[in-house]
């Protein structure tokens, strides 16, 4: 058996064949199913069963409350698979959302790797910890998704009520509870004669079974008084009749017959929730760490060996509780200086974050700040930030806000977490202290502006942008303090530009987001390079709105090409590098290529509630998908001016395809994709004469900077000479707009004029190029079979996958280059063959090219 570390049966344990036996039969479903209260002998039976199991890989996870935080977790459990499973390659961590989930995208690609695992059981003890959490709905999800060679046992005192009834129907799932679990007079006689040394009468043991239900722990309990007694029969007449009061009654007589020195210590090391022989000698001031704590296990004292953790032991949560009880009121002052012991113990032996907890739950609040300011750059730097954001925030406010770099600690820590309210309501607050030193204030403000992607009101952040800018500008000499290696001036000074970028991209102010994150790129954006992802990702949306498709192209790429060589590919930062290629693949007619691009974008974009970038994934889903982007949108708050104009632009576009005018609209003051609509619809209404009105009120001037604009003017006027029957100044036109489409393989403002152009379309010179045909075959292809839908649709896996089959890339290089093993993608690809209806790679080329996956003709794919 291979198991995180093997795990022993207990002392005096009996063998329960016929549970095992129920377990075995489980194997052939995803799930087996173990509750009953504590003390009932869950763990027993699922050790013994595992250990019966040799041809079983197991993975056991003893779940705790530390559990409850995502990014521990994941680490835990990939780490886990990992020990017992050689073959399996772990996924990439997700990011630490704010939501706090593994996410679909994480657990899909989870379960896709678990297939290569070999014959694999993943044992959740103590599940109830994660009761109520996201966690827990996500392990549930996982059971859905496993792969067939993978099998989880779920242990816990409590019902989680998760929906057994679909299991139990689908999968005949196998529950093993209380009353299976409970002792009959010949497993109570044996415990009690194992444990207290002497024959038990037939007669004893049946009243014992009676008395504690066949509780374990009771039966267990009731064994110990019994090794000392010389009259058992007494004993088991004085037995209460309520599990909970047996257990009180009993460990109360257990602990008063142990000598007071040895009750002392387990008091002390029940305060711990992990124990190992030296830490045992530092805070329970006890000689022979090793000797003490195996003792304590030989004699059935309720210690139990942790998974994975050779030498380290935990008390049993009944008695541990009971212990802790006692040491409480004996001398409360007592737990909080073994608290304090424990954390200099770890602190001493390179634990900090162990030592920071328990100093946390001391509340020696000073010396953990202390520690926790002193915590540098973190490769796991989600993960990590959320952590602090939890440690800072157990600390009382009153005592926190005596030390500023903790409360900006926090602010930062929070924001990057996905937490942004909370981080502003800290940074307003900071900013307004007069008393606050400069550099501090650089901090204050430039982490202020950064909460711009959390927040639906951009306006709001433009003008903090450019107070941070001016302030470090101003004071290059300041010295501000260093958080978490993230508060570094030239830091600083990209975070501020680059928020300021976004604040007036996310207003329409695309040209001048693009001017103002140009500068941000600046060489010495090279040192900071998980910023800088975001930065060239934020970067190349603005160029894709602008049309310059090449560029924005470059920018994601090499933004996800950063994001790899620094492993952040599961980071949130590459989302807005994601969305720029799908912006792309929809600026060039090729919608559906960008699905793939546009699903990870949104997953990425709401691990950390960045409700600017989801509002624009929602607005290029109404594009890609228009009749069923989902909406789903109401909690993020009102969109920000961008993609309201784009929202009513598609709406209005709607509408005319339809034949209708829909709701009236004020004019446009201003060009924009509403505008291009609005002086559309007039088009189509036959209203020339005001059409020309419109685009000389809209002024040429006024789009010039912006290369998008200018050749939807031109496009439009195309198709205004065409409708006043102007053809040969509708050609001039025309080719003025495809000229300047060209380069970048501009199709979006030709697709959105519509099948009117191609009335003239190859009688201008770049209509005859291999552009200016791709740009025909679009028009011509608007509504026919591009539009099909398969009854199966694609996964966003597979749509990723489906963007790699023009390529020369083989198998292997795919595998490579999707972090999956080469058994996972042929499996991929057979579910695209058969949801595609064809039998091989270049059948499938075909058929997607039908379907506007792609365009086979582009010479420079996006992958």
């Amino acid at each position: 058996m291979s198991v995180v570390e093997p795990r022993r049966t207990p002392p005096h344990a009996v063998d329960r064949p016929a549970l095992r036996r129920r377990l075995d039969a489980a194997l052939v479903s995803p799930l087996a199913l173990v509750v009953a209260p504590a003390g009932a002998g869950k763990t027993v039976l699922i050790t013994q069963w595992a250990q019966s199991r040799p041809d079983l890989a197991v993975a056991w996870f003893d779940l705790t409350a530390a559990d409850r935080a995502v990014g521990g977790f994941v680490r835990r459990l990939c780490a886990g698979i990992a020990a017992v499973a050689p073959r399996f390659s772990p996924p990439e961590l997700p990011a630490v959302t704010a939501r706090a989930r593994l996410g679909e995208p994480f657990l899909v690609d989870l379960a896709e790797r678990l297939a290569d695992a070999g014959d694999l059981v993943l044992v959740f003890d103590d599940l109830d910890h994660l009761s109520k959490t996201a966690v827990l709905t996500d392990l549930w999800r996982l059971v859905d998704l496993l792969p067939g060679n993978v099998h989880v046992v779920f242990s816990s005192r409590v019902d989680l009520n998760l929906g057994w009834s679909r299991h139990r129907l689908e999968h005949g799932l196998v529950e093993i509870r209380q009353r299976e679990l409970a002792f009959d007079d010949d497993t109570t006689g044996r415990v009690l004669s194992a444990i207290a040394g002497r024959e038990i009468a037939p007669a004893t043991a049946a009243a014992v079974t009676a008395q504690t239900e066949g509780w374990a722990a009771g039966v267990q309990l009731t064994a110990l008084r019994l090794r000392f007694a010389d009259d058992p029969d007494r004993i088991v007449d004085e037995l209460t009749d309520t599990d909970q009061l047996v257990m009180t009654y009993l460990s109360v007589e257990v602990l008063d017959g142990l000598r007071p020195a040895r009750r002392d210590a387990l008091m002390r090391l029940a305060v711990l929730d992990e124990v190992s022989a030296g830490l045992a000698e530092a805070v329970a001031d006890v000689s022979g760490g090793d000797v003490f704590l195996t003792g304590l296990e030989r004699d059935s004292l309720f210690l139990v060996r942790v998974p994975g953790r050779p030498g380290w032991f935990r008390f049993h949560r009944l008695f541990r509780d009971l212990l802790i009880y006692r040491l409480r009121a004996t001398d409360a002052a007592v737990e909080e200086s073994v608290l304090e012991a424990a954390a200099e113990w770890f602190l001493a032996a390179g634990d900090v974050d162990t030592a920071i907890e328990y100093l946390l739950r001391g509340r020696r609040w000073s010396r953990a700040m202390d520690l926790i300011l002193r915590i540098g750059p973190d490769p796991y730097e989600a993960v990590h930030t959320a952590k602090i954001a939890q440690w800072l925030s157990l600390v009382p406010a009153e005592v926190r806000a005596a030390r500023p770099d903790a409360e900006l600690m926090l602010a930062i820590a929070n924001m990057m977490s996905g937490h942004g309210v909370s981080a502003v309501d800290t940074l307003q607050r900071l900013v307004a202290d007069r008393g606050l030193s400069i550099g501090r204030r650089q901090i204050a403000l430039s982490y202020l502006a950064a909460e711009v992607q959390f927040s639906p009101h951009p306006e709001l952040f433009v003008d903090i942008a450019d107070e941070a800018v001016a302030l470090l500008e101003a004071h290059p000499d300041a010295q501000p303090p260093d958080l978490m290696g993230l508060t570094s001036r030239p830091l600083l000074l990209l975070l501020s530009r680059v928020s300021g970028g976004r604040a007036r991209l996310m207003l329409g102010h695309v040209d001048q987001a693009r001017e103002q994150l140009v500068t941000a790129l600046s060489p010495v954006a090279l040192a900071h390079p998980r910023h800088r992802v975001h930065a060239l990702g934020t970067l190349a949306i603005a160029e894709a709105l602008s049309g310059l498709l090449t560029d924005a192209s470059e920018h994601a790429n090499e933004a996800l090409d950063l994001a790899r060589d620094i492993g952040a590919h599961g980071h949130p930062a590459p989302a807005d590098a994601h969305l720029a290629r799908a912006l792309v693949c929809i600026q060039r007619g090729e919608a559906g290529a960008g699905a793939a691009s546009l699903a990870v974008a949104a997953a990425a974009a709401a691990s950390d509630n960045r409700t600017q970038l989801l509002w624009l994934a929602h607005a290029a889903a109404r594009v890609i998908h228009p009749r069923d982007a989902a909406d789903g949108v109401e909690s993020l708050g009102p969109p920000p001016p961008l993609v309201r104009q784009a929202l009513t632009s598609i709406s209005l576009r709607e509408s005319r395809l339809k034949g209708s005018s829909g709701a009236p609209l004020p004019p446009a003051a201003e060009w924009s994709a509403a505008a291009f609509e609005e002086v559309a619809g007039i088009i189509e209404a036959g209203r020339t004469a005001h059409a020309r009105v419109r685009l000389a009120q809209l002024g040429a001037a006024g789009v010039q900077p912006n290369p998008i604009a200018g050749i939807e003017v031109e496009a439009l006027t195309a198709w205004l000479c065409l409708a006043e029957g102007h053809r040969v100044a509708a050609r001039e036109h025309l080719e003025i707009a495809l000229e300047r489409s060209q380069d970048d393989r501009l199709a979006r403002p030709f697709l959105r004029v519509g099948s009117a152009l191609l009335d003239v379309i190859d009688e201008v010179p770049t209509g005859r190029t291999e552009f200016g045909k791709s740009v025909a075959d679009r028009l011509r292809s608007q509504g026919s079979s591009r539009g099909e839908r398969l009854a199966d649709e694609l996964t966003p896996r597979e749509l990723e996958l489906v963007g790699y089959l023009p390529t020369r890339y083989t198998i292997a290089d795919i595998a490579e280059r999707c972090f999956l093993s080469t058994n996972t993608i042929k499996t991929h690809l057979a579910h695209i063959y058969r949801k595609l209806g064809v039998a091989s790679r270049d059948a499938a080329i075909e058929r997607a090219t039908e379907l506007g996956l792609f365009d086979v003709r582009e010479d420079s794919r996006i992958i």
